[in-house]
């Protein structure tokens, strides 16, 4: 029986609970302890899971810890996974990876010296729907994917989040914190991107906060808040990323991939599941759908929700000695591929990416069922 390895969490906030909450779920790892600067708040998400409270350092030098969840803010994403590498231990990172590719190429280059693993998510691409839709290009089932539309928007964060402060500085903003979700599932199904170019811009210099005990205050905007940009993919398809905060309604589907012999209609990457449809040339949309695990609601009986799969592959993936899905050659190039869409906003140049990755393999059904308990 392949020893499970024991995971840590760095970072306590919403987001802890639900990798907590589903980590029973899979095989291949066991939460044993949670840690956070601010120890009031690892002591209560330990009391709630029933696991044990750390201090960072404490976390980081627990002879019971193999790998830890990076789950802090993305600013300190870099400082947190390169303390987990240097004390010996694997790092699986909340997404954005890091928010540049020096940063990333650091990390990469801190585990392979010392033969440790670095994973990131977004995971939900190795959703049920998203894999019909890789399965489905694979088999030729559209033809040649030639071009294609990704979008992303709505009126902003400061609506629900009570402290929204973050999103909106530099590191922050609908490419870095949403943007990971819908291009790792282009580079999931299209393979690595070559260039880039877009157009940014920002509606509001302030935004007002309009829920919790903030109601009212302001935040300022230092980062684009909307984002039109073109990606150039080595497979020869052309997309058009659409990322705003600025947009009360929309009716564009989410994301939409063109083919030589039809059309793909992809539920959002956002999430696991979603309904997937494919349109050939005279003919009707039909709803695509196979038996997949991940396509099953979990989440109030109308989501599917398997935050955690993608740490569950790369803990039996380390045992078993090979390459897991969401790996950090995967997670360096979509963080290129990111900043390089921001850079080319303030510059107006067309951008060239200087990394590549291989797509995660194919999760089928039969393989996503051995990652669960």
């Amino acid at each position: 029986m392949t020893k499970e390895l024991g995971v840590g969490i760095i970072g306590c906030g919403n987001i802890s609970a639900a990798y907590l909450k589903l980590a029973p779920t899979f095989k291949g790892y066991t939460i044993v302890a949670v840690a956070d600067i601010n120890m009031d708040n690892a002591t209560a998400r330990a009391k709630e899971f029933g696991v044990r409270a750390e201090t960072v350092d404490g976390l980081l030098a627990a002879d019971d810890v193999d790998l830890i969840i990076n789950l802090t803010v993305p600013a300190a994403h870099v400082e947190v996974s390169r303390a987990i590498l240097q004390a010996g231990k694997h790092v699986y990172s909340e997404k954005p990876f890091v928010l540049s590719l020096a940063e990333a190429q650091e990390l990469g280059d801190i585990a392979r010296s010392k033969g440790l693993r670095i994973g990131s998510a977004p995971d939900t691409f190795m959703g049920g729907s998203h894999q019909l839709a890789r399965n489905l290009i694979d088999a030729g089932e559209v033809g040649k994917v030639m071009s294609g539309t990704a979008v992303v928007m709505s009126s902003g964060m400061e609506d629900w989040h009570p402290n929204p402060d973050f999103f909106f500085q530099k590191g922050g903003g609908p490419i870095l914190d949403l943007g990971p979700y819908y291009i790792c599932n282009l580079v999931q199904l299209l393979g690595p991107v070559e260039k880039v170019t877009s157009f940014t811009g920002a509606a509001r210099e302030e935004r007002t906060i309009a829920n919790g005990p903030r109601n009212g205050e302001t935040v300022s905007v230092e980062t684009p808040t909307t984002i039109h940009a073109v990606l150039s993919f080595k497979s020869g398809a052309i997309i058009t990323l659409l990322a705003s905060w600025d947009v009360v309604a929309s009716t564009h589907p989410i994301m939409e991939l063109y083919g030589t012999e039809g059309t793909m209609n992809v539920p959002d990457p956002n999430f696991f599941g979603g309904v997937l449809t494919v349109t050939a040339p005279g003919a009707a949309p039909v709803e695509k759908s196979w038996e997949h695990p991940f396509s099953v609601p979990n989440f109030e009986e109308v989501r599917a929700n398997y935050r955690g799969a993608g740490l569950a592959d790369m803990a039996l993936s380390i045992a078993a000695g090979h390459q897991h899905r969401c790996n950090d050659a995967y997670a360096t190039h979509v963080v290129e591929v990111m900043t390089a869409i921001l850079e080319a906003g303030e510059s107006g140049q067309v951008m060239t990416m200087t990394t590549t990755c291989e797509r995660p393999d194919v999760l089928l059904p039969d393989q996503a069922r051995m990652l669960l308990t």
